[in-house]
């Protein structure tokens, strides 16, 4: 699954395609602040300790202690689910629009005033459906909207021919997934050197 989240992730975020090194990936992602990430499948010293240029990133499955030189950030987790179709609501006073664009998937809730309460997309890449950027805006948190994203985008990539969903979460995106039937393969350590 570290497999379809790396290339669903690249294709999310418009980078360059991962490159297989040893012991996982390398994206270039160019972005100030985040100019390269590795995303390895278990922690390996030797290549860790060789990183470490302003602005790396590393996403390692497991619990890592690293060195100092990186700045540890909020653990994260590795979830799957096999994607199904259930009923979509959204609140009222509230507008869902989902589109497809390439390989990607995009839903976004509108509010009455025309301002995104809720977005997400997901990045399909073989049978796998990687959700990416599922957002709630803070004010209008609590009514469900969350789950109208996913279940959009569940629906959305079902029908494009994916049968398994994939993404890593945040703390608060873990107890959000878990509650939809989200299962947790593995913590993710999460680091940047900024040199």
């Amino acid at each position: 699954m570290l497999d379809a989240w790396v290339h669903g992730w690249a294709i999310s975020r418009s980078t360059a395609a991962p490159v297989r090194i040893r012991g996982g990936y390398r994206i270039d992602v160019g972005l100030p602040g985040h100019q390269v990430r590795y995303v390895l499948p278990s922690y390996d010293s030797d290549l860790v300790d060789g990183l470490g240029q302003p602005d790396t990133w590393l996403k390692i499955c497991g619990l890592v202690t690293l060195k100092a030189h990186w700045q540890a950030q909020p653990p994260e987790y590795l979830m799957t689910t096999e994607l199904t179709v259930t009923p979509l609501a959204v609140a009222p006073s509230y507008e869902l629009t989902s589109a497809q664009r390439g390989s990607t998937v995009e839903v976004a809730v509108t509010a009455a005033d025309g301002s995104v309460a809720a977005r997400g997309k997901a990045a399909l890449t073989g049978e796998a459906a990687v959700f990416d950027q599922i957002e709630t805006s803070p004010q209008h948190r609590r009514r469900g909207l969350g789950r109208s994203v996913m279940a959009a985008l569940s629906a959305t990539a079902q029908y494009a021919g994916a049968t398994t969903g994939v993404l890593v979460a945040t703390e608060d995106g873990r107890r959000l997934y878990s509650a939809l039937g989200w299962t947790l393969e593995s913590p993710v350590t999460a680091a940047v050197s900024r040199g």
